[in-house]
């Protein structure tokens, strides 16, 4: 895979590569709109789809940090976008294109004042992954195998500019307005900011790993604070495939199941006792071995969900509550479902579709036994949303509820339960929460 010798860091030249973009989609349609005059009109859109899949996917490859991150969590839904666009941004999971080596050698001159091969007994000059926010080198040092994280340049200081650049195009995408989408871009610019400080990383992921040493069938690598910094992040290498090498491998169903369980049962352990949720559940950031054992390479984007908030949250899952209008009504208040403000006509119609769309996605809480492999079930989720995106009374009313601790909470579940689905596993899945 080609390296990359530099990344656009100024605002200016950052958007300049995306107005570039632009113009090339522009282009394509062009050509679309030309072979579906004299041609075959389904051949020809799929040939836009992966036209515009490649260009966009090159251009924020190159720009990396928020704008590739943006690729990488869109690939996670495969319902909104093309399936040559999914295909091509799940790339941005671990194989985006790297950095060359005389950058890495730059960032450890910056905070080690040392080369990488004077800090490490060896060190592979080529990445051996790459993604959204940097990229993972093999090293050794007295005896042990190491995995070494680089941040790439710039990242951290484009993440509220490259939000800025991007928020217009989701306003109109999704057909939201600035004051509804305020407070979920402040939430994810400051769990992006989190996500470029790997010196917080360090901290989270020692903390984590450490509470977590009970937990059956789930691996943590050790961590060196010695041997990391606020844009270098070193840990023990840990074995394992990535999601869709592990299924290649035609694992059993007995094995997808426990990798699914383990899944579960560590989101499970970590929502209910320690507050905490892994809220960047793409298949990148875990590894499976052919026991279906899993490992956890990444806790830069950790949600922390407050007591309180997590005390009413989950009350969504108690039958006492959900089965009664006043308690419901009231708790929809709480999560910002329902605004004081509302109209008696608003009031009711989301009253409804909130508690139709939630009966429909806890359900998987509310059963011992879970079988992801469903497809109906995800066909009714995926119904349900396209549905609601084209309401108008929903974007007459205020598209964009619920509290901003709802945001990293739900993608946690949605990609979660993606990863089972891909597993097509089967799983006890009754909550731990304590009514």
């Amino acid at each position: 895979m080609k390296e990359q010798d530099k990344i656009p860091t100024s605002k200016v030249k950052r958007a300049a590569k995306l107005i570039s973009t632009g113009a090339k989609l522009g282009g394509n349609y062009v050509k679309y709109y030309a072979k579906s005059a004299v041609g075959d009109k389904v051949a020809a859109k799929e040939q836009l789809d992966k036209d515009n899949a490649e260009d966009v996917y090159n251009s924020l490859s190159e720009l990396k940090g928020s704008a590739l991150k943006v690729a990488q969590i869109m690939s996670m839904d495969k319902n909104t976008l093309p399936k040559a666009m999914v295909d091509k941004f799940s790339l941005a999971q671990y194989s985006a294109p790297p950095l060359s080596y005389p950058l890495v050698v730059k960032t450890f001159r910056q905070y080690f004042s040392k080369t990488p091969t004077e800090l490490f007994d060896t060190f592979s000059k080529n990445a051996v992954n790459a993604a959204s926010i940097g990229q993972v080198h093999l090293a050794e040092k007295e005896g042990k195998k190491l995995a070494v994280k680089v941040q790439y340049p710039g990242v951290a200081e484009s993440v509220h500019s490259d939000l800025a650049m991007v928020k217009p195009i989701a306003m109109r995408m999704l057909g939201l307005k600035e004051k509804e989408v305020k407070i979920y871009f402040e939430e994810v610019e400051s769990k992006l900011l989190e996500e470029t400080d790997y010196e917080l990383e360090l901290k989270q992921s020692i903390e984590i790993s450490e509470a977590s040493k009970d937990l059956k069938g789930v691996h943590f690598p050790s961590y060196y604070p010695e041997l990391s910094s606020k844009r270098v992040l070193t840990m023990d290498w840990l074995e394992g495939m990535h999601l869709d090498q592990f299924l290649k491998t035609n694992p059993s169903q007995e094995v997808k199941n426990k990798a699914g369980q383990h899944l579960w049962d560590m989101y499970d352990f970590h929502i209910n006792n320690l507050l905490k949720i892994h809220a960047d559940p793409h298949p990148g950031n875990f590894l499976f071995d052919k026991d279906g054992n899993v490992g956890v390479i990444d806790f830069g984007c950790v949600k922390e969900v407050p007591e309180d908030f997590y005390r009413n949250y989950f009350q969504l899952l108690n039958p006492e509550y959900f089965n009664n209008e006043e308690k419901l009504t009231e708790l929809f208040y709480y999560l910002e479902f329902l605004y004081e403000s509302d109209t008696p006509a608003a009031k009711s119609f989301f009253y409804k579709i909130f508690k139709e769309s939630l009966h429909l996605i806890t359900l998987p809480f509310t059963v011992d036994e879970f079988d992801f492999a469903d497809e109906s079930y995800f066909a009714k989720v995926y119904a349900m949303g396209e549905d609601l995106s084209k309401n108008k009374d929903v974007r007459k009313n205020g598209a964009a509820r619920g509290s901003r601790h709802t945001l990293y909470i739900n993608r946690a579940y949605f990609g979660l339960f993606s990863i089972l689905n891909q597993l097509q596993a089967k799983v006890n899945t009754r909550s731990s929460f304590q009514f």
